[in-house]
């Protein structure tokens, strides 16, 4: 992994490049298509934004046959090549989209701000950007390490140039998680828009969270609620009925210094939890942790049945919270749980949570802020691994001690 340092604070207003990686190489091509109309309307109606997009698609072609798309979109106008189809779960490839926006920035000069936003599935920390031709998943680090590695490239050919990825944008299910903010914080992005539940498609009106980075100018505040706005306030229509396209969504601010406090409240909760004594009592508190984490529900929440493996992925402010205002469990373990919720929320630039989302009418009062995947039984424990999808593969979950504590609440599989 590249770990790349940035300095931080509010900037002056500035231009903003947007680069939009969409993987259409699956059953989301037509619908998530909206992504590239929404550029265009805003790129018209706002000369400050340029687009640089890879798009991998079957639209556009009477064949209907599978093809990438590179092209910018400036003034409303879009310029295309087209070339064989991309493999776009290949960490190469978003690599090098990545070091192609940057260009596209440096070209346009100034101090243009360059934010990426990825259009595909998603599966936290398990991963997302499915091509399916490749037959392929990308892994979580390896999004995250596709971006440092573009950064650096761009980097090595003007060396006295610090432009960088501010932000990514996930396009995509359930990616506001503790791991990945930590892996594009070594990558040295600077902020993670996501949802940390599942997203109805299109999702992410691409062009409107544009404009709301432009607009945001030189105060990351202004610019995190415009995006999270944009998101929340933004309604597409199916047989006439409006719907949302996320239940939650939040912007957080990965500086290391706070993504490092994080990390180790987290791994003092874990710690907690993996040393509880084998005897009656540690097993009471046990059972008292791994009640409080099956209360804090975790996400696909209208999936009843519990056939898919994101339950396990919990708000993880509200479960600290949870542990910490549990009088049942050991002094020691509720004041770090307290900390690690703090620290938690320390990461939430802007958020916002639907009380009644659809289908369902499911309230997500609770769900703020990024999620942490803590099983309480080995059904939830990396539930599609050997499907190939790993959300405890990851730097994260291993450094937080996550597998010590699952295995002390008898949930490791």
């Amino acid at each position: 992994m590249i770990e790349i340092a940035r300095e931080r604070g509010p900037k002056p207003p500035r231009d903003v490049v947007y680069g939009i990686y969409r993987d259409g190489d699956n059953n989301l091509d037509r619908v998530q298509s909206a992504a590239i109309a929404s550029a265009e309307r805003a790129s018209a109606d706002d000369a400050h934004l340029a687009f640089a997009v890879e798009n991998t698609t079957r639209q556009g072609v009477p064949s209907g046959t599978l093809h990438t798309e590179d092209g910018t979109i400036v003034d409303g106008k879009a310029q295309w090549s087209r070339r064989a189809p991309a493999d776009m779960a290949s960490p190469a490839e978003l690599s090098h989209f990545v070091e192609r926006t940057l260009e596209t920035a440096h070209a346009r000069g100034g101090q243009q701000a360059v934010w990426i936003e990825l259009v595909d599935h998603g599966g936290g920390d398990g991963g997302g950007l499915e091509a399916d031709s490749a037959h392929a998943m990308m892994a979580m680090p390896a999004m995250a390490n596709a971006i440092a590695e573009g950064t650096a490239a761009y980097n090595a050919l003007h060396p006295d140039d610090n432009r960088h990825v501010e932000g990514v944008v996930a396009n995509q299910c359930l990616m506001s998680t503790l791991g990945f903010a930590k892996e594009l914080s070594r990558a040295g992005v600077e902020y993670l828009a996501a949802s940390p539940e599942t997203m109805i498609a299109p999702g992410v009106p691409s062009g409107t969270v544009a404009e709301a980075v432009q607009r945001g100018g030189g105060d990351p505040h202004a610019t995190a609620q415009g995006v999270v706005d944009a998101v929340m306030d933004r309604r597409y229509h199916l047989d006439g009925t409006p719907y949302r396209p996320a239940a939650a969504f939040n912007v957080l601010d990965l500086a290391p210094t706070k993504i490092a406090a994080m990390e180790r409240a987290v791994r003092s909760v874990n710690g907690d939890i993996a040393a509880l004594p084998h005897d009656k009592a540690g097993d009471r508190a046990a059972g008292t942790v791994a009640q409080d984490g099956a209360q804090t529900r975790g996400m696909v929440r209208f999936d009843d049945d519990g056939t898919l493996p994101w339950h396990a992925d919990r708000p993880a402010e509200a479960l600290y919270g949870k542990l910490a205002g549990d009088g049942r469990l050991p002094v020691a373990l509720r004041r770090d749980a307290a900390a690690a919720a703090q620290t938690v929320d320390d990461l939430v630039v802007a958020d916002r949570e639907a009380t009644r989302f659809e289908p369902g009418a499911i309230s997500y009062r609770d769900a703020v802020g990024p999620t942490v995947h803590f099983p309480v039984n080995a059904k939830q424990y990396d539930a599609w691994a050997k499907n190939g999808v790993s959300e405890t593969d990851n730097r994260f979950f291993h450094d937080v001690g996550g597998r010590d504590a699952a295995g002390r609440l008898g949930a490791v599989a």
